[in-house]
């Protein structure tokens, strides 16, 4: 079966009979699916089981459940999905790439199937049935196989249902705000047609507009070139040939044939034109989907440069107000308030989620981090915006910061530090344990490591499973996740004490749970008092207010080595890091603890 197409439009129709979906940015798949295991069918009919196992595997573990379905196809989408939104082409397309190293990014970075459209349920032929047919035979598959019926990035299952609105402008300014690639528009009563190009189904991309000089112009296949000044070096971003006007493009070729060298065939140009080019994303290397756009008639090369273009292709929600962009907050890295923003908006599906529904302490650099001056700062002040939410706990008016707008008006009031209790305003208990090692200074570094090792040995012996950060600063954190109000700071504060006395006991030369740090004699610090109701933590991905601008980064067990390092985890190298490696606490909150913690508190 060849997958139905979509046209393109700039605007869609906002009337009766048509819904909205969310467009993601992936590969189109048909998921065939007669025993137990499916068929993965790209556009062109390759079977890509090899490619994505993650999925596959998936449909094997739920096969008891589908069974009575099958034989069914759906239509959808390969993702990986950065936000609920949005996601990133570039590890999708990687995996066709891979090889053998496909098993690994599997479980590094996990792809899901949005699936948008049933075109065969138990054996039957959905296509000439009208579209809220299928879609309502979609959903009843979903909701009796237990499926998502809407796309969230944080959910482990691997097969999701794209879900659908009447209400195009909402949709649209979630895409906007999460940047994503687009939407999609589809008449109700559409049939499913394959192959074909239908104007039931219409797509429209979320355009941003980067502006670049104009540096090459190859004749043989029409392409431009497009550059931007990185580090005062021009590095080539984009090719483009279409978008053009037929007068625009003799324009710009006559510029080069009259001003530019002719060598070996290409005409190039020194910095001097600028254009604006329309496109979905950035790969890394290169701008997707490229598109001229105009002449930027009054653009200074000198402002088209690497930052610029990041701010460009991330636009701040427009509810959101910025001020001193260019302020210095980490001046010894060259980092400025508006590549914060663009570390908060790209981090921010990793980060929000450790800030959602907790009352939230930030600590405040008003000068930016070099200065030192800080202030800690609880209460939700008057001139807030009105979309930042609170929760009034005694006298405080505490912010809540469960979207990425606050985030950013946070990181705007130069909020470098994100502190969070260890319940959340639903819970009365904690929802995870975590561990302090806190080495003397920076220089012990390797005794927290060996802590953490030797902490991780004991967890393992109780069957907890455990996870990993560094603290931003010197030390380490360990966290084991709870399950909702099912142990209290009272049992929780019985089983880590158990554990840090453990390990003093076994190792008095390294480890103390001294509080007075005159009495540690330059031993490694086992905080286990900080666990407890009131106290909070640094929320992981959050920077910190050091001079070096390091993060709380979440790692993988086997990255804890005689050669880590807290320097390792700046600011652009954490945005580096997720891109290539994901999120080591992805499963944290997947992950039942609650057997093997019970067993240990009833032997202590």
């Amino acid at each position: 079966m060849k997958p139905m197409k979509m046209t393109a439009v700039d605007d869609f129709p906002k009337k009766s009979g048509w819904i909205y979906e969310t467009k993601f940015d992936g590969f189109r798949c048909l998921l065939v699916w007669k025993t137990t295991t499916p068929d993965l069918l790209s556009m062109s009919g390759k079977k890509l089981n090899d490619t994505f196992p993650e999925i596959v595997e998936f449909c094997e573990m739920i096969y008891d459940d589908v069974h009575p379905f099958l034989p069914l196809t759906f239509d959808g989408e390969l993702v990986y999905l950065e936000n609920s939104y949005k996601s990133r082409f570039a590890t999708v397309q990687r995996r066709s790439r891979m090889g053998q190293s496909v098993e690994k990014y599997a479980k590094l970075l996990p792809c899901h199937l949005a699936i948008f459209d049933l075109l065969h349920f138990k054996g039957d032929d959905l296509t000439g049935e009208p579209l809220t047919k299928r879609k309502s035979h979609l959903q009843t598959f979903c909701k009796k196989t237990e499926l998502p019926l809407s796309i969230n990035d944080k959910d482990e299952r691997r097969l999701q249902a794209v879900d659908n609105t009447p209400f195009f402008d909402k949709l649209w300014k979630n895409i906007q705000v999460n940047h994503g690639e687009g939407a999609i528009a589809k008449r109700k009563s559409s049939h499913w047609k394959e192959g074909t190009r239908s104007t039931d189904w219409l797509k429209k991309k979320y355009w941003r507009i980067v502006t670049v000089i104009v540096t090459n112009y190859d004749p043989k296949n029409g392409y431009f070139a497009g550059s931007v000044f990185q580090n005062d070096r021009l590095v080539d971003v984009v090719h483009f040939r279409h978008g053009f006007q037929e007068e625009e493009e003799k324009t710009l070729i006559a510029l080069f044939q009259k001003n530019g060298a002719n060598i070996d065939g290409i005409w190039t140009l020194p910095p001097s034109i600028c254009v604006d080019v329309a496109c979905i994303d950035f790969d890394g290397k290169h701008i997707r989907e490229p598109r001229f756009a105009s002449f930027h008639i009054d653009g200074d090369p000198n402002d088209c440069t690497w930052k610029t273009m990041q701010r460009q292709l991330m636009p701040l929600p427009d509810n959101v107000e910025i001020t001193s962009a260019d302020k210095p907050i980490w001046p010894s890295k060259n980092i400025v308030k508006d590549n914060y923003l663009i570390y908060l908006q790209t981090l921010a599906p990793l980060l929000l989620p450790h800030l959602n529904k907790r009352l939230l302490t930030v600590i405040r650099f008003p000068h930016g981090a070099a200065s030192g001056e800080h202030f800690y700062q609880k209460n939700c002040p008057d001139y807030a915006p009105s979309f930042v939410e609170t929760e009034q706990v005694d006298d405080i008016n505490y912010i809540i910061c469960n979207q990425v707008e606050t985030l950013l008006w946070l990181g705007n009031q130069l909020a470098l530090e994100f502190h969070t209790p260890f319940q959340t305003i639903d819970t009365l208990d904690p929802t995870e344990i975590v561990f302090d090692l806190d080495p003397p200074s920076e220089n012990e570094f390797s005794l927290a490591i060996e802590a953490a090792l030797s902490m991780k040995e004991v967890l393992d012996q109780f069957n907890l499973s455990s996870f990993i950060k560094t603290s931003g600063r010197k030390g380490l954190q360990v966290y084991v996740p709870l399950p909702i109000n099912r142990f209290s700071y009272k049992e929780t504060r019985r089983f880590t004490s158990f554990v840090c006395q453990f390990l003093c006991e076994q190792k008095p030369e390294w480890f103390t749970t001294e509080r007075l740090k005159k009495n540690r004699r330059n031993r490694l610090y086992l905080d286990y008092i900080q666990h407890d109701e009131g106290k909070t933590i640094i929320a992981p991905y959050s920077p910190r207010g050091t001079k070096d601008g390091l993060v709380a980064t979440p790692l993988y067990w086997e990255e804890v080595t005689s050669s880590l390092s807290p320097h390792h985890f700046s600011l652009p190298a954490v945005i580096g890091r997720v891109k290539d490696k994901g999120d080591p606490f992805r499963t944290l909150r997947h992950v039942d603890n609650e057997e093997a913690l019970k067993r240990v508190l009833q032997e202590l």
